[in-house]
């Protein structure tokens, strides 16, 4: 009989460690597709189902406790359940949870929002997916052009004007410096080709493709939008040289610059403008912003925000600027994402990469720890990853699905628990976390080193 590689063997003991997990799954499985309420949660062999979280910890249903790092997918930089937050909620709850109106709050908001991030205007809602849907609204508007250019392998949002070229199968991709746009759902019709058509995909961190693209599409481009920071995809950063070339063609040709910065927004005190010294047009702020509550934010300058109006741009929503994601969002800001609290988050999230390489060169795997202020990803790589291709076949995801599950049932989740993510580092998390975190992942790796871990095939969350 063979032995039972390392993959089998942390497989079992996921599901040994986590059998309520499991089974709340199985009957949720009945009731909704895949038994997740979103395509992210997804994972083999089972999800976790979580009870309760504090600080940087969070505790399943089986009463395992776990330093987490998915900290909802970047939204709790604040960390889980912080109390100077919760606290003063619990307050403003007995006041109300909605109105329907707007609030005084609105405007101490909206004051603190667009003096942070060095804009004039804001409009708020509750989702990135709902900001990103503004802002490309507010860019054909303005523009009159119906064509926007996004990059391959970014994410914005499950709208459908946007939900072009985020995880193609190369297959279908076409050639790496002129991509597809190929629909997501393909070939499900989930977005209408007449749509599809209209969304112009790039490669990331390629200037001279973009540039070939634009001579092209150009004059109908109303739009460039991309994460700043590509986090669909692990951590890929766009090169700085890359960045100030894009705001540069988006001036010759008369388009708009969107930062999609429902991540990002959460990394620097004014967001990535703050670190790359670009400014966009129009900045989509969430996620981070909302401390756990429901938020997003467009920020734009005047003459393109008063473009939204009755019989003009429509932007309406029951439970935009609610008064208890408004005053959560405005502690947030003015009390906990402070500029010191965000670089502690960078110290601590650079230790945890330091230590990580030092583990890997140890037991010499091939592997590469991308790290930026409070992000990182580990990729078991050995060349670096620049694009969505590269993402798609320089990685190898038998070692990491294994060194994700090894980490897990000794009480650590590394980084949201899908291939595509990256850690997060919260305010709450400490010295001791990281120094714990790395004498897990010591033991991981060791065990790792010299093992079989099965190649898998990766299922994609959209």
């Amino acid at each position: 009989m063979s032995e039972k590689t390392l993959t089998e063997e942390y497989v079992n003991k996921f599901s040994e460690k986590t059998p309520k997990s499991r089974e709340i799954w199985l009957k949720l499985w009945k009731l909704t597709p895949y038994g997740v309420h979103s395509n992210w949660r997804i994972f083999e062999p089972h999800p976790l189902m979580l009870q309760k979280a504090k600080g940087s910890r969070v505790w399943d249903v089986d009463g395992n406790e776990y330093i987490d790092y998915t900290m909802a997918f970047g939204a709790l930089v604040v960390g889980h359940a912080n109390p100077i937050l919760l606290e003063k909620v619990k307050q403003k709850m007995d006041e109300g949870t909605i109105y329907g109106y707007e609030t005084e709050l609105s405007l101490k908001l909206s004051e603190v929002v667009t003096r942070r991030y060095g804009f004039n205007m804001v409009r708020f809602s509750n989702t990135g997916s709902e900001g990103t849907l503004l802002a490309l609204r507010l860019a054909r508007a303005a523009t009159g052009r119906p064509k926007v250019l996004k990059f391959e392998g970014h994410y914005h949002g499950s709208h459908e004007m946007i939900m072009v070229g985020v995880k193609p199968d190369l297959k279908h991709a076409g050639h790496p410096k002129k991509p597809r746009s190929v629909p997501t759902g393909f070939p499900y019709h989930v977005v209408p080709k007449e749509i599809a058509e209209n969304v112009v995909v790039a490669p990331w961190n390629d200037a001279e493709a973009v540039e070939e693209i634009m001579k092209v599409h150009g004059n109908d481009i109303a739009a460039i939008i991309m994460e700043p920071v590509a986090m669909n995809m692990g951590v890929v950063p766009a090169k700085k040289d890359f960045m100030v070339f894009l705001r540069k063609i988006a001036n010759e040709y008369n388009s708009l610059l969107i930062f999609d910065e429902v991540k990002t927004s959460g990394m620097w005190y004014r967001g990535a403008q703050e670190y790359y010294g670009v400014k966009p047009d129009i900045m989509v702020a969430a996620k981070a912003l909302g401390g756990g509550f429901p938020f997003a934010a467009v920020l734009a300058r005047k003459e393109l925000l008063e473009l939204v109006g009755p019989r003009k741009v429509p932007h309406g929503g029951t439970f935009n600027a609610n008064p208890l994601s408004v005053y959560a969002a405005h502690v947030t800001l003015t009390e906990l994402l402070t500029e010191s609290n965000l670089a502690y988050t960078h110290k601590l999230s650079e230790e945890l990469a330091k230590g990580y390489r030092d583990i890997i060169e140890d037991n010499g795997f091939e592997a590469l720890v991308v790290q930026v202020a409070n992000k990182g990803t580990i990729y078991f790589s050995k060349e670096e990853i620049n694009t969505w291709r590269d993402f798609v076949l320089k990685v190898k995801w038998g070692p990491w699905y294994v060194w994700t599950l090894g980490m897990v049932i000794r009480g650590i989740i590394p980084q949201a628990m899908a291939y595509d993510e990256q850690w997060t580092v919260s305010i709450m998390h400490t010295k001791e976390d990281i120094q714990k975190t790395l004498e897990v992942a010591d033991i991981v790796a060791s065990e790792m080193k010299g093992r079989a871990t099965e190649a898998i095939a990766i299922e994609e969350s959209i």
